[in-house]
């Protein structure tokens, strides 16, 4: 006879990564225009990224779209077209200053969101991994005491990293103490083992 049971760990880790989602987006007469516009405009920002120290391999296109606009249909308004970028921002101290670059391209710029990254989750895994263990052998030798039976050696042992890291909610106050416009928080990293023990 066997026990199995589930532990739970989490470890709080500071992201060093930013990625953050942005391109331009034009409006024009007709569609060759606009797509001209977008492409000339993309070029802008593909430019001021470089020059502000951000490496090509760490721009990714990731949205590319042309399109009409409608007055009232069929009638078309304007085409519109699109192009996205994710930026690898490598030092979240320089967050706000890629920012300020992106917004400095022109009307054409847009920003759509920023996502903080741990680059190197090792550390903080692993301690949550000794949280984890640990949890789940004071389950088994409380099941074990209410049972009456001592307790043998593990005889199994399954891992499973709980999603993606969320952010915590000390974001605010690092804003405040930074005086920077955004801040990466802290981020929890969580981990879940199930063990097996011998139960006699």
């Amino acid at each position: 006879m066997d026990i199995t049971v589930v532990g739970e760990g989490a470890a709080l880790a500071a992201p060093d990564t930013l990625r953050l989602h942005a391109g331009v987006e034009v409006r024009r007469a007709s569609a060759a225009e606009s797509f001209a516009a977008v492409r000339a405009a993309a070029a802008r920002l593909a430019q001021a990224l470089g020059q502000a120290g951000i490496a090509a391999e760490d721009v990714r296109t990731v949205e590319l779209s042309l399109g009409p606009e409608y007055e009232a249909y069929p009638k078309v308004a304007a085409y519109r077209a699109v192009q996205g970028v994710e930026v690898v921002v490598r030092d979240v101290g320089r967050a706000d200053h890629i920012i300020d670059t992106v917004a400095g391209v022109g009307e054409e710029a847009r920003l759509n969101g920023v996502a903080f990254e741990v680059s190197d989750p090792a550390k903080a895994l692993a301690e949550a991994r000794v949280a984890a263990f640990r949890d789940a052998a004071a389950k088994a030798a409380q099941y074990a005491d209410l049972a009456g039976r001592p307790l043998g050696r593990v005889v199994s042992v399954t891992e499973e990293v709980r999603g993606l890291p969320q952010p915590m909610g000390r974001a605010q106050t690092m804003v405040a103490e930074t005086d920077a416009s955004i801040s990466p928080g802290r981020q929890t990293l969580s981990v879940a083992v199930r063990l097996g023990y011998d139960f006699a």
